[in-house]
């Protein structure tokens, strides 16, 4: 018969029939494997893990604060110390913001413990519990509240509310209490914020609200007006730019029919082939007639709307004779002037008197 057995902790025995036999050895079974929740997507670490090996028991446990000699950290805190506080119950938090958007603990005025609770008590802490979920969870950004009870560090009752991100699958499950030290802390505006929040909305059903909202950040006038400034100079940039933009969307203008370019280069204001003088906002033509009769030169200038001739001036009576070279000179004048395109006021006439061949 084998003399193989387990004593009461799991260790085999090993040994012989023989019964004289001293060789007696104590063979460990092989280190438990790490357990299934590893491998939840919960779980907030990866890569190689090892279980820890147990601890001895010891046969009395050490008190916790608020049992025998120990001081009630609890009983001793202030009102102040708390965001929120009641005839018999009081609701603190952390004293700074930590990974989860909210993370309060309600506890009771009465030094107590979960199981030592009269009944009046115990019915309040299910309404203070309702109360308080409800108030966390209308936090922006808040998809669930966990509430939990260890108890192995103080005897004074304390009830934990863990709020977990709204959107964050990762941190459902029982490991949210740990992923609140890995994430990074919340702003403090915001944290401040909520805590005034759920104090406003415990003060809706009595007790004080104590935690109030953050500080407004005030700006002296000379940092507005800066502001200000820099703005003006932002939306005038922009504006400028704008306007490139749009001027670069317009299109070409077509060429007018009345172009004065030809395809042989030569440009005529209005395109004329004649060499009239064309101002840009009509054409004005000049011409000068003889009266083989009478010896008179007449010149006629049309405009652009009207066009008119003055009649030769009558020969005076009386005085000498024109001289024949004025009336070449007046010719060549108006000559002059129709060649550099210089457009006469009106209509005007310049006659001499040629004397009549004999």
């Amino acid at each position: 018969m084998s003399a193989d057995r387990l004593d009461r902790e799991g260790i085999k025995l090993v040994g012989t029939a023989v019964p004289d036999s001293v060789r007696v050895s104590v063979v460990h079974d092989t280190p438990p494997s790490v357990p299934d929740f590893t491998q939840w997507p919960s779980f907030p670490f990866e890569g190689d893990l090892r279980v820890k090996q147990l601890d001895d028991p010891v046969p009395v446990e050490p008190p916790r604060k608020g049992e025998g000699l120990r001081e009630c950290t609890a009983c001793n805190a202030p009102d102040d110390a708390y965001i929120w506080v009641g005839e018999r119950w009081r609701v603190r938090a952390m004293d700074r913001p930590t990974g989860l958007p909210m993370v309060l603990i309600l506890e009771s005025r009465t030094h107590l413990d979960l199981g030592d609770l009269p009944n009046l008590l115990a019915a309040e802490l299910g309404v203070m519990t309702v109360r308080l979920e409800r108030a966390i969870r209308s936090l922006d950004g808040v998809a669930r509240v966990h509430v939990n009870r260890w108890g192995d560090g103080s005897a004074h009752l304390h009830m934990w509310f863990l709020a977990r991100p709204y959107g964050r699958l990762q941190l459902r499950g029982t490991f949210l209490s740990l992923w609140d030290s890995i994430l990074p802390p919340i702003s403090e505006a915001q944290w401040r914020e909520n805590l005034a929040l759920v104090a406003a909305w415990l003060a809706e059903f009595g007790g004080r609200p104590l935690a109030e909202p953050p500080r407004i950040q005030w700006q002296a006038p000379s940092s507005l007006l800066a502001q200000s400034a820099a703005a003006d100079a932002a939306a005038a940039a922009a504006a400028a730019i704008s306007v490139i933009e749009a001027a670069e969307e317009i299109p070409e203008p077509a060429p007018d029919a009345n172009s004065g370019t030809d395809p042989n280069g030569d440009t005529d204001i209005d395109g004329d082939i004649d060499g009239d003088t064309d101002t840009g906002s009509g054409t004005t033509h000049s011409s000068a007639t003889t009266d083989p009769t009478t010896g008179t030169t007449t010149a006629t200038s049309t405009g652009p709307a009207t066009e008119r001739t003055t009649e030769p001036a009558t020969k005076p009576a009386d005085g000498p004779a024109p001289d024949p070279a004025d009336a070449t000179d007046a010719d060549a004048t108006h000559s002059r002037t129709a060649a550099a395109g210089t457009p006469p006021t009106g209509s005007f006439s310049t006659s001499k008197d040629v004397p009549t061949a004999r």
